[in-house]
C-alpha cells in the first residue's frame, strides 16, 4: 500500500510539471441527443392529472438544465489525472453522510450479495409510500455504498421534498466480495456478468413490486447495467438509468493505459493492486476447493507482483468473473471485448443518460452517437477526470458537478414520466424449496440470508484505494 501511495505521489508531481507552463483549458459541456429521439408519456402537472406525450430531447432541455452547464472545476484541480488523483486520497468521510440498513442474499450458486438500503435511521426515516422510486446502484471497479460518489447523490436523493430531497429510496448492489460482503463461492465479479445485478433486482422488485426502478452506475458498475439493459432490452426491470464515467472499450481503455507511464504505472498498476487486495482478502474462500479451476488461478492471482490491470484479469477475472458456458474466456483481450458496452448501448431500451469526461486517463473512448439509439442521451464534460468533477464554488472541496444534473434526471424519471408497469421483467415466483425465482431463467435464484443492523457508509475498506 505504500509503494502505491509513492506512486500517486509521483503522478501528482508529475501532472504538475507537464501542465505547469500551459494555459487553463476551455471547460465546455456537450450533449448528443438521438435524430430521433424517444417520446415519453408524462404527467401534465395540472390538477386534472393528465397525460401527454414529449420527446426526451424536450424532456432533458426543460427538466435537466443543469447538465448543459459547463463544468468549472476548482483552481488546483485543474486536469483529469487531478481531479482523479484526489478521488483517491482526498478525505470525504466528514461531509455528505448516509446510513443504510443492509441485507444479505443467498444465490443459488452459493454465492453472498449485500444490499445497503437508505434511509435506514429509525428516527429520520419517514413512512414512503409503496410506489416510491428507488435508486439502484452500482459502484466502481472495487469500491462499495461507502464511496463518496455514491454518497454525493444519495445523500440528496434520499432527504424528503420538504428538505430539499427528492424523497425517494435507494439500494446499493455491494459487489462479491467488496465492502464487506464475503465471498462464499467460487466465483468472483466482472465488468460484464450481470447475473448478480438481475438476482438484486428480482429481490428488490419483489419487495417493492410498485416502485419504479431507477439505476444509477459508477464506472464499472456502469458497465455492468448497460450491459444487463443490452442484454434485456424490452425484459429489463429497470425503468431508466443513468451511467457516470462508463468504461466502454475495455480493450481501447486498457491498451492507452499500458502505453502511458501514468497509465501503466499509477492508473493500471492501482486498479490491480486494488483486486488483487480483494482477493487476498477472500483467498481463503476463493482456494477452499484447491483442486478447482477459480482457486488455480487465485492462487497464481496472488502471487503476481504489482500487476497491472490486464495481468491481474488475463490471470484471474477472465477465469473467475462469472459462470460458464461465457466463462473462462481464453485470454483477457477475449474478457474486454465480449464485456464492453460501446457495442450494445444501441439495444438499451429505457430512457438512458451518460455522462463522461473527455480528460478521464482511464475511459478515453466515449461512443458520442450513442449507438443511434433514441432511448440515449450522451454528455461529455471537457474536465472531470475519472469521477471527479470536482467543482468551484463548492464547500469543502467535496461539491460534484454531476450531482445536480444526476438529481434532476432522477426527479424526472420518478417523477415526471409514466412507466408502463411496475415490476417490469419477467414473472418473479417462489419455487418448492424457498428461492426466489424468475421465470425463464433458471440460472437465477436468491433468498434473504438476514439484515444487518446500521451500516455507516461513510468510511471506507483498509487496504483498498477508494474511488476506482
Amino acid at each position: 500500500m505504500d509503494s502505491l501511495f509513492s506512486l500517486y505521489g509521483l503522478g501528482i508531481m508529475a501532472t504538475i510539471l507537464s501542465v505547469a507552463s500551459s494555459k487553463f483549458p476551455n471547460y465546455s459541456t456537450t450533449i448528443h441527443f438521438p435524430p430521433k429521439p424517444i417520446e415519453l408519456n408524462v404527467y401534465k402537472g395540472d390538477d386534472e392529472g393528465g397525460i401527454e406525450q414529449r420527446s426526451i430531447r424536450e424532456l432533458v432541455e426543460t427538466k435537466v438544465p443543469s447538465v448543459f452547464k459547463d463544468f468549472k472545476p476548482l483552481w488546483w484541480l485543474f486536469n483529469g489525472h487531478l481531479q482523479t488523483i484526489y478521488c483517491v486520497l482526498g478525505d470525504f468521510s466528514k461531509h455528505e453522510k448516509v446510513l443504510y440498513k443492509r441485507t444479505y442474499l443467498r444465490l443459488v450458486d452459493g454465492g453472498t450479495l449485500g444490499l445497503d438500503f437508505t434511509p435506514a435511521d429509525p428516527e429520520n426515516n419517514p413512512h414512503l409510500k409503496d410506489d416510491t422510486p428507488i435508486i439502484v446502484v452500482q459502484h466502481g471497479l472495487t469500491g462499495g455504498s461507502y464511496e463518496s460518489y455514491v454518497r454525493a447523490i444519495l445523500s440528496r436523493a434520499i432527504l424528503s421534498k420538504d428538505k430539499g430531497g427528492l424523497g425517494y429510496r435507494a439500494v446499493v448492489i455491494n459487489f462479491r466480495g467488496c465492502a464487506g460482503v464475503p465471498i462464499t463461492s467460487a466465483r468472483f465479479y466482472s465488468a460484464g456478468h450481470t447475473d448478480d445485478t438481475r438476482n438484486a433486482l428480482l429481490y428488490i422488485a419483489n419487495q417493492y413490486p410498485k416502485a419504479p426502478l431507477l439505476a444509477l452506475g459508477f464506472s464499472l458498475g456502469s458497465n455492468v447495467i448497460t450491459r444487463y439493459l443490452g442484454e434485456e432490452k424490452e425484459n429489463a426491470r429497470l425503468h431508466a438509468a443513468c451511467s457516470l464515467a462508463c468504461p466502454w472499450d475495455l480493450e481501447d481503455n486498457n491498451d492507452r493505459l499500458l502505453n502511458s507511464y501514468l497509465g501503466k504505472h499509477i492508473y493500471s498498476k492501482g486498479m490491480g493492486g486494488n483486486l488483487q487486495n480483494v482477493l487476498k482478502r477472500h483467498y481463503k474462500s476463493l482456494t477452499a476447493d484447491p483442486d478447482h479451476f477459480v482457486a488455480q488461478a487465485a492462487v497464481k492471482a496472488a502471487t503476481l507482483k504489482n500487476p497491472t490491470l490486464e495481468e491481474f484479469d488475463d490471470t484471474f477475472t477472465r477465469i473467475a468473473g462469472g459462470p460458464s458456458p461465457v466463462f473462462p474466456f481464453p485470454s483477457s483481450r477475449e474478457y474486454y471485448r465480449s464485456m464492453s458496452t460501446h457495442h450494445i448501448v444501441k439495444d438499451v431500451r429505457i430512457p438512458y443518460l451518460a455522462i463522461s469526461a473527455a480528460d478521464d486517463p482511464v475511459v478515453r473512448r466515449v461512443p458520442m452517437d450513442g449507438g443511434g439509439n433514441p432511448y440515449v442521451v450522451m454528455g461529455l464534460t471537457t474536465g472531470g477526470g475519472h469521477l471527479g468533477w470536482f467543482q468551484a464554488g463548492g464547500t469543502h472541496n467535496v461539491d460534484r458537478w454531476t450531482t445536480q444534473p444526476v438529481l434532476e434526471w432522477l426527479r424526472l424519471m420518478g417523477d415526471n414520466v409514466v412507466h408502463k408497469s411496475a415490476p417490469r421483467g419477467r414473472t418473479i415466483f417462489i419455487d418448492s424449496e424457498g428461492w426466489l425465482r424468475e421465470e425463464g431463467q433458471p440460472q437465477l435464484g436468491c433468498r434473504e440470508l438476514f439484515e444487518e443492523g446500521l451500516v455507516d457508509g461513510n468510511g471506507g475498506e483498509a487496504g483498498i484505494l477508494q474511488g476506482l
